[in-house]
């Protein structure tokens, strides 16, 4: 299987519909590919908190049709990310958007854990509340967003309902990189999973972002690593190795803690 993580810039003089438009050639540039990933909010900045309002739009809003139609140009899964999505009955959601190769809508995540601490998305934007799968001819993927990367029971959900590759769209500030690839690593160790990081380049708000996307397979070994520039890090795996390594170590097996146990 191979996979494209667009780590892309937001370039805050750029219009968003032209952003759009580039980011969608670059999806049609990874025709080939099984699996297309791009960072969060990569329409607005991740830290641009006071966008998220003016430039949020519908679920089936122009990033939706776009998005849909450079999946199905290319012939690609495509995780377009997350964009402010307006619920028209409520909050903004950080919402990613899965589309198959058909540029069909495959899934849907609002992002659960908002990052903020009391301001900026936290208290911006509502909280998601369902862990998402998708079912790919490969691999089972399990969907989380940026700050989601430090709650290891979500990850421990989605393994529970199926997950075997976890792909995590990220708008991380470099000034905490460290931890971005600690975190990557271990929920891949602890989960036995593939986890394919994707972040963002350049500056968002005056925030220096990490870049360092990055994949990582179910032992923990880093298989590919982006520098802090724009980059299509691309890289070939194999989603039987999460079965083979469940099997030769089952660690998985002996939880104790949060594990429905038959009774009697």
């Amino acid at each position: 299987m191979r996979a494209s993580l667009l780590q892309i810039a937001v370039d805050e003089g750029e219009s968003i519909g032209s952003r759009r438009e580039h980011v969608a050639s670059l999806v049609r540039e990874q025709a080939g590919a099984d699996l297309v990933v791009l960072p969060e909010l990569w329409t607005t900045g991740a830290f641009a908190f006071e966008s998220f309002g003016a430039e949020a739009e519908p679920l089936e809003g122009p990033t939706y049709e776009v998005m849909a139609k450079a999946a199905s140009d290319a012939g690609v899964w495509l995780h377009a990310g997350s964009i402010p999505e307006r619920d028209p009955e409520g909050p903004l959601y950080n919402t990613s958007l899965v589309f198959s190769p058909a540029g069909e809508l495959a899934a849907v995540y609002r992002k659960i854990h908002r990052f903020g601490f009391d301001k900026g998305e936290a208290v911006l934007m509502g909280a998601g509340a369902e862990l998402v799968t998708v079912r790919l001819p490969e691999t089972v993927v399990g969907l989380a967003t940026c700050y989601d990367l430090r709650f290891p029971e979500l990850f421990r959900g989605l393994v529970d309902v199926g997950a075997e590759t976890l792909v995590i769209p990220a708008g991380w500030p470099e000034r905490r990189r460290a931890h971005w690839t600690l975190l990557a690593r271990a929920r891949a160790v602890e989960n036995q999973a593939f986890v394919l990081a994707c972040g963002t380049a350049g500056t968002h708000a005056g925030v220096p972002q990490a870049g360092h996307s990055i994949v990582v397979d179910p032992w923990g070994e880093v298989l590919a690593e982006a520098g802090a520039d724009e980059e299509v890090l691309s890289v070939e795996f194999d989603p039987a190795k999460v079965g083979v390594t469940r099997g030769r170590f089952p660690v998985l097996r002996d939880r104790v803690l949060g594990v429905e146990r038959p009774r009697g």
